[in-house]
């Protein structure tokens, strides 16, 4: 997490995968509950699922469960991809900005 004056940041950039799409998300907080999010995506779902996807509250999407959140419940709506990463790459950014996990990669390896 960085500060910029009193206001939380957190930048995540999810790498989607075999589909080639790339989603950047800063996410910013002044009090740890209230999350302003910045999205911008190459995926063309995501990039319309951003459009309503300007804020969220840390406290209830962090403590639903996924299917419950408003985030889930916007993605779902024009991300018709269930495996795709930004939906924990965004919920990550939530959560470093709302100062309930430090930054920190994720990693998934896949094979075959």
């Amino acid at each position: 997490m960085q500060l910029i004056g009193d206001i939380a940041l957190a930048k995540v950039t999810i790498d989607a995968g075999i589909c080639g799409f790339t989603t950047t998300v800063i996410a910013t907080s002044d009090d740890g509950q209230h999350i302003s999010l910045d999205i911008e995506s190459t995926c063309p779902h995501v990039a319309r699922a951003a459009q309503e996807l300007s804020s969220v509250d840390a406290y209830t999407d962090l403590f639903s469960k996924l299917h419950e959140t408003s985030l889930y419940q916007i993605l779902s709506q024009h991300v018709i991809h269930c495996a795709c990463p930004v939906y924990v790459g965004i919920m990550k950014a939530i959560e470093v900005a709302a100062g309930m996990a430090l930054p920190k990669d994720a990693t998934i390896h896949v094979e075959k």
